[in-house]
């Protein structure tokens, strides 16, 4: 099966993703400068979200560009990723309007838990179907960077009831551990 039409629709659940996101922030009530301070809030949760879905995207199109053939395991491991996705909006939109409150902080921690939890389990339905010497397989290696981003949302999760801010740290820390593609993959397809 070719990998054409899961790039596509995935592209397009991304893209979808996102444009709900940005529908979410309001526009202010006046034109100073002050109208604009109960927003930020749902600006800078809407900023981190943005940037962890490009981080998907962009990731998701190395590990493609990677990979030979799809099965139908990697069918549904990849739309159990676009789920985790799917529900960044309402957890960002949750977070942003209670002003970083613990449980929905907790909550966003745990959408991207669970997002990093089924990018591992897609990279590993890849592997399964094209083999132990597949590019993807030889380019993710230990995946220490996988593991260790996942390790760090568990920690984050619970973090977020004592202090919400070091949560948030550690969302941002795993999202600058991404911002730049994958590497190791890109090495291994020159």
């Amino acid at each position: 099966m070719h990998k054409t039409r899961l790039e596509a629709f995935s592209d397009g659940v991304m893209a979808i993703i996102i444009t709900i996101m940005v529908l979410e922030l309001k526009v202010p009530h006046g034109e100073s400068l002050d109208a604009l301070k109960p927003l930020l809030p749902v600006f800078f949760s809407y900023v981190l979200s943005f940037i962890y879905v490009g981080i998907y995207w962009n990731n998701h199109h190395h590990m493609l560009h990677a990979t030979r053939q799809v099965s139908g395991g990697v069918l549904w491991a990849n739309l159990h990723l676009l789920f985790w996705l799917s529900l960044l909006p309402f957890v960002t939109g949750w977070m942003g309007e209670n002003h970083f409150a613990a449980l929905p902080t907790a909550l966003y921690g745990g959408v991207l838990l669970m997002a990093g939890v089924a990018y591992w389990l897609l990279a590993r339905a890849i592997i399964k179907t094209e083999g132990p010497d597949s590019l993807l397989a030889k380019a993710l290696g230990r995946d220490l960077k996988g593991n260790g981003s996942v390790v760090i949302y568990a920690v984050a999760l619970p973090l977020a009831f004592y202090s919400q801010w070091l949560a948030q740290a550690l969302y941002v820390v795993v999202a600058l551990m991404w911002l730049m593609p994958d590497r190791r993959i890109e090495r291994v397809l020159s």
